[in-house]
């Protein structure tokens, strides 16, 4: 088993590995030691702001910085970010197309016992919404790393999720290759295809390796892009194994599922079956365990998985 990190601590070091670079500038909304983005402020202090917060103000203040040549990161709590900010993310960002990273950690039930408040279920579905806007929620630790290498050359605006809870790492794989709006597939079958992202992606594969062991055999795509989708992959899958189920921590209005669920109506209509926050908002409580309240544990995979192959029969 390998060690547990969370990918905002991966984003963190990789922000600050990647900091060297004079025309990267950072900004946090007073919560730079949860967000981990103090690791780039530790090391470059000239070039990161404490906006207070102030989310909005710092969207507009990066907006701003972006048009002198600089790349900034603004960071804060996904419901903060994409919530708080929505306004000035659309207009001074997007609109114009300038070249500034979102990034929203503590997305998620992960958030625990910070209860529905800061649990921010929405934030997908209110970023891919958005035109000229990228989404991007990787898996563990390693893609985390990948995609802020890739989001540094990618001169567009992006959304960044990130998760507070630690993960295994499940990509450090044999022929692993990061691309913008490209899945990864994790595991290969014929049976049915599990569509993930970010840390459901670990637990669909553990669901993937209980299935096995009944001679079910089921794909995982890692679709840590809901936008732009990997359409390609998503319509060789629905060819190709007859059913998909998509697993997310996230309502399931207007998340991958939807986006899944549009491409997959549009281009070759299977059964879909959407695994998420059934349009309530979270509780208060330990991470793990409301993921498991939620349905979204391995066992509940596995049953979907199940029940999707016998209506299909």
């Amino acid at each position: 088993m390998s060690e547990k990190i969370a990918t905002r601590y991966a984003y963190g070091e990789e922000l600050a590995k990647i900091g060297a670079a004079p025309e990267i500038v950072v900004f946090d909304a007073d919560v730079s030691t949860c967000t981990m983005s103090c690791m780039f402020g530790n090391k470059y202090p000239e070039r990161f702001f404490n906006m207070g917060i102030a989310e909005a103000n710092m969207a507009g203040t990066a907006a701003g910085m972006s048009t002198l040549g600089y790349k900034p990161f603004i960071n804060s709590f996904a419901m903060f970010t994409a919530g708080r900010a929505f306004e000035q993310i659309r207009n001074s960002i997007a609109y114009p197309d300038l070249n500034v990273k979102i990034v929203g950690t503590h997305a998620g039930l992960g958030v625990g016992e910070d209860g529905a408040t800061h649990q921010c279920l929405e934030d997908i579905a209110l970023m891919r919404s958005v035109p000229n806007m990228t989404v991007i929620c990787p898996a563990d630790a390693n893609e985390t790393r990948h995609a802020v290498r890739s989001l540094v050359e990618y001169d567009h605006p992006a959304y960044l999720r990130l998760a507070r809870l630690p993960g295994e790492t499940v990509t450090e794989i044999d022929g692993y290759e990061f691309r913008i709006g490209k899945a990864v597939c994790l595991k290969d079958g014929t049976d049915a295809t599990l569509i993930a992202v970010g840390m459901m992606v670990e637990r669909a594969v553990k669901a993937a390796e209980i299935l096995e062991k009944e001679d079910i055999r089921v794909r995982v795509l890692d679709m840590h892009t809901i936008k732009p989708l990997d359409e390609e992959a998503v319509i060789k899958a629905a060819e190709e194994t007859g059913r998909i189920i998509t697993v997310e921590e996230h309502n399931i209005m207007g998340g991958l599922g939807s986006a899944v669920a549009e491409c997959i109506g549009e281009n070759c209509p299977v059964p879909v079956r959407r695994i998420g926050v059934r349009d309530v908002f979270g509780r208060s409580g330990n991470g793990e365990k409301l993921l498991d309240y939620y349905g979204l544990s391995v066992e509940n995979i596995v049953m979907a998985v199940k029940q999707s192959c016998r209506e299909s029969q």
